[in-house]
């Protein structure tokens, strides 16, 4: 009898061919399952207060970074597969942003939106005031940032554009409330007013504007990040008064605090809604729920409960689209040949870009030691989002220039700053600031790895001479969140001998 495979078997298995592919060679217990379905979270690192809108067939996403440089724009054709498309900024021009002086400091909660044939971006930095810039296109140049208003302790702003033109500015202060709406100019560069008071309640943020028909609604979190709710107030005037429903809670589930993203359609009429889950150690990482409209209410995930509230999806059907993606995720991985870095990586704070470089070795990223004391002061800290619930940076370092007094190596950091690397005493671990000497060996080429568990919330680093066979660096590091950020890994160097060190790769590799 001869075998065959019916075409639906076939597809299914080519997609979860393509599912254990692209995690580089290992299966995803999250995400796209390769099979027209996918598992929350969507997007398993740290995009916290996430925003999404569609233009046309295409979706793009911006989130909180804080005092990371950059805040990264991301873009996908089917809502749960993405990349990177752009970075809005490199640097802050205001005090203390060149020295490490703004830990949880920075972008929050920033708003995306398009209108009349531009994107434009909303946030505020709680010590210097409210920020937007626009571009054309989502890759790119995006307009040097624009003070709306200097102001202190503001949050979570969101524009909308009207049907008659007028423009309009929601946004939150500083503890959580109340939701404070602006008129604004038409060109979103200055608000027109002080602001009224449409709602107060119990830590009410996170404010994302949304239009339909004759009603304004107010998309709004409450609660608090780990056990708060989503909340959707609606009015048929922009200032008022709203009405409130509750719409998105944890439930029975184990989705703690289930609120805070974007209410976004599809071409062909279906809805979704984006928000975070706050973890200890990967930081608030996204998800994914199917949403529909009852009596101008939005319904969002599934009422398992039977309360009229929905709760949060683990499993769910992929979103309609025209264009769906294979299995894909954001870039991690860097040979550092191009005449760029990859937008992966951030800066903690502003770069000295005197002190770096991918042009003074061909095919390796320079790093020039300034002076510091410890990791947190690091100027020359290059870091990107871990992901995942297991995963594994290694990369190479040619240490053959650094100068007595100078650091360099692999980084991990979240509420604690901890790194491997080589200084003129050997090869050493850093754990917030104290330095221990695993071997007072001076290799000038080494290899660094770290294995990230986001589980166990730890970990463990180790170190070769050849690539190949990897010493143990000790007992494994517990890495949690800190400064409103998920525990993130990268290269870094240090150090008042004002040498450097050069880096031939930095492999990322997805466990699960």
């Amino acid at each position: 009898m001869r075998n065959t495979i019916t075409l639906p078997v076939w597809s299914l298995l080519i997609g979860l061919l393509l599912a254990v592919t692209n995690a580089e060679g290992q299966p995803l217990s999250w995400g796209d399952q390769g099979n027209g379905t996918y598992k929350n979270p969507v997007l398993n690192a740290d995009y916290s207060d996430p925003d999404v809108i569609r233009v046309g067939e295409k979706y793009y996403m911006v989130a909180s970074d804080f005092h990371f440089m950059g805040m990264q724009v991301l873009e996908s054709d089917d809502m749960v597969n993405w990349q990177f498309a752009s970075q809005v900024y490199d640097r802050f021009d205001y005090p203390g942003w060149d020295n490490n002086q703004h830990y949880a400091g920075g972008s929050w909660a920033p708003s995306i939106r398009w209108h009349d044939g531009l994107f434009y971006i909303y946030f505020c930095t709680p010590d210097e005031g409210l920020m937007m810039t626009t571009a054309s296109d989502p890759h790119g140049p995006w307009a040097p940032l624009h003070c709306v208003k200097q102001v202190k302790k503001w949050e979570d702003p969101c524009p909308l554009w009207d049907d008659n033109g007028k423009a309009y500015l929601g946004r939150s202060q500083h503890g959580a409330g109340p939701i404070i709406v602006h008129g604004m100019s038409a060109d979103g560069k200055e608000l027109l007013d002080d602001g009224v008071i449409v709602y107060t309640g119990p830590v009410a943020e996170g404010t994302k504007w949304l239009k339909r028909g004759d009603w304004y609604y107010l998309i709004i979190p409450e609660g608090g990040v780990p056990t708060g709710w989503q909340t959707v107030l609606r009015s048929k005037s922009v200032f008022g008064p709203y009405e409130k429903r509750v719409v998105l809670e944890k439930g029975s589930t184990e989705v703690n605090g289930p609120h805070q993203g974007a209410l976004v359609d599809t071409p062909q009429g279906q809805w979704w809604f984006y928000h975070f889950q706050q973890t200890p150690s990967l930081g608030r990482v996204v998800h994914l729920q199917p949403a529909r409209w009852r009596d101008d209410w939005p319904l969002i995930g599934v009422d398992i409960d039977g309360n009229g509230i929905g709760e949060p999806v683990a499993v769910w059907t992929k979103p309609d689209v025209k264009n769906p993606q294979s299995p894909s995720l954001p870039q991690t991985s860097d040979h550092f040949d191009k005449v760029s870095l990859g937008l992966q990586w951030q800066w903690c704070h502003n770069p000295d870009n005197a002190h770096w470089s991918l042009g003074t070795r061909k095919g390796w990223l320079t790093l020039h030691a300034q002076p510091a004391g410890r990791l947190r002061d690091c100027r020359n800290m290059l870091t990107q989002k871990t992901m995942g619930y297991e995963s594994e940076a290694t990369t190479l370092v040619d240490c053959r220039q650094l100068k007595k007094g100078d650091f360099a190596g692999l980084l991990c950091i979240g509420h604690d700053f901890t790194g491997i690397g080589v200084s003129d005493e050997g090869i050493c671990m850093e754990n917030n600031g104290k330095r221990t000497v695993l071997s007072s060996q001076r290799p000038t080429r080494i290899y660094f790895r770290l294995s990230f568990d986001a589980r166990s919330n730890s970990v463990r680093y180790s170190y070769s001479l050849d690539g190949k066979k990897y010493l143990s660096a000790g007992e494994e590091v517990g890495m949690v969140q800190g400064f409103w950020k998920g525990v993130r890994v990268g290269l870094f160097c240090y150090g008042a001998g004002g040498g450097r060190a050069d880096f031939d790769y930095f492999d990322y590799r997805i466990r699960d």
